[in-house]
């Protein structure tokens, strides 16, 4: 008798299920399928495995004009881990009872649940996000917020992620949630290696605010503020004042606050913040670095101010996240 072991069964969050619906929205629905479908070998046996669940079963339709044929119904929620909803046919249509009932009923074994863009309305209509916070496209943040008075719209963000509940921003932040799934899942370097197939960056710091009415400046400005920014990401340990940075590029202090915000979508404070929290996350995950030197390397000057910010900004400590996150050196 040949010496074979089966491989282990597949932990039950890595058993994804997306759900289809009349008037698919296709770029999302592609999202899905892209992380979490495909088949990758590069990640070993224990990917994540993927399937479809119609709201209806048979022949939908898609936004784009295009129709699938699904055979799969709600049921096939029962055994999923994950599920990904993406996109809503709109805001005003109603969530049938069958599709919110095998959401609660999902959650409520442990799996967790993923919207993308306006199906945070799926969501919200079951009141499994009342009381957590959520996003969706900036346009509909306040139509979400006044529908449904109990979520906490988080308006400038990419996604949330609630543990169990997980919502992004407007469509293309649908990847920036999935791969912060895969991250979860199987830490930075797999992350890295899909983003690396999608060829998109593995994460994106800041809000959706640095994609509304944000124009590409002039080429004279954005001159003066592409060498400001490289500048200031290779000297994150230093400190600097709005006198000097305005200097620097070259503008009054009121044109470059002006200049700055249209560029970035937010303060030079809040930019520098987040770019040190970046570095500082590289540090966390790459290196044996004790938590006070990467304050200073990274312009915080103090653990204390690390943590203040990790806690406000990433939502846990510098020391848990590197316990989550680190790479294990390979042999």
């Amino acid at each position: 008798m040949p010496n074979h072991r089966s491989p282990p069964p597949l932990p039950p969050n890595l058993e994804v299920v997306a759900l289809a619906y009349d008037g698919l929205c296709l770029f999302e629905f592609g999202i899905a399928y892209e992380v979490f479908g495909l088949n990758r070998p590069e990640m070993g046996e224990n990917w994540y495995s993927y399937s479809i669940a119609a709201v209806e079963p048979g022949v939908i339709s898609t936004a784009v004009g295009l129709s699938m044929k699904i055979e799969n119904g709600v049921e096939a929620l029962e055994n999923a881990g994950t599920v990904i909803v993406p996109g809503w046919a709109g805001l005003d249509v109603p969530v049938p009872d069958a599709v919110k009932a095998a959401l609660i009923k999902a959650h409520s074994r442990g799996a967790r649940i993923l919207s993308i863009c306006s199906s945070v309305v799926v969501l919200a209509e079951t009141g499994l996000l009342d009381g957590q916070e959520a996003t969706t496209h900036w346009r509909y943040a306040d139509t979400l917020q006044a529908r449904y008075p109990r979520l906490k719209v988080q308006p400038n963000v990419l996604y949330t992620d609630n543990g169990q509940i997980l919502t992004s921003a407007g469509s293309a932040a649908g990847i920036d949630l999935c791969l912060h799934l895969v991250r979860r899942d199987f830490g930075p370097k797999a992350a890295n290696m899909v983003a690396r197939r999608l060829v998109v960056p593995p994460h994106r710091d800041g809000g959706q605010a640095q994609f509304i009415n944000a124009p590409v400046p002039a080429p004279h400005e954005a001159g003066r503020l592409s060498p400001l920014f490289a500048f200031l990401r290779e000297n994150l340990d230093q400190t600097f004042t709005l006198e000097t940075l305005a200097q620097r590029a070259g503008m009054s202090r009121r044109t470059f606050l002006r200049r700055f915000e249209e560029a970035t979508g937010t303060t030079p404070a809040r930019w520098l913040t987040l770019e040190r929290l970046k570095r500082a996350k590289e540090l966390l995950e790459l290196a044996d670095i004790p938590v006070d030197q990467v304050a200073l390397s990274c312009g915080f000057g103090t653990a204390m101010t690390l943590r203040h910010h990790f806690r406000q900004h990433v939502g846990t400590s510098p020391s848990a996240y590197r316990s989550r996150f680190q790479q294990v050196p390979t042999a």
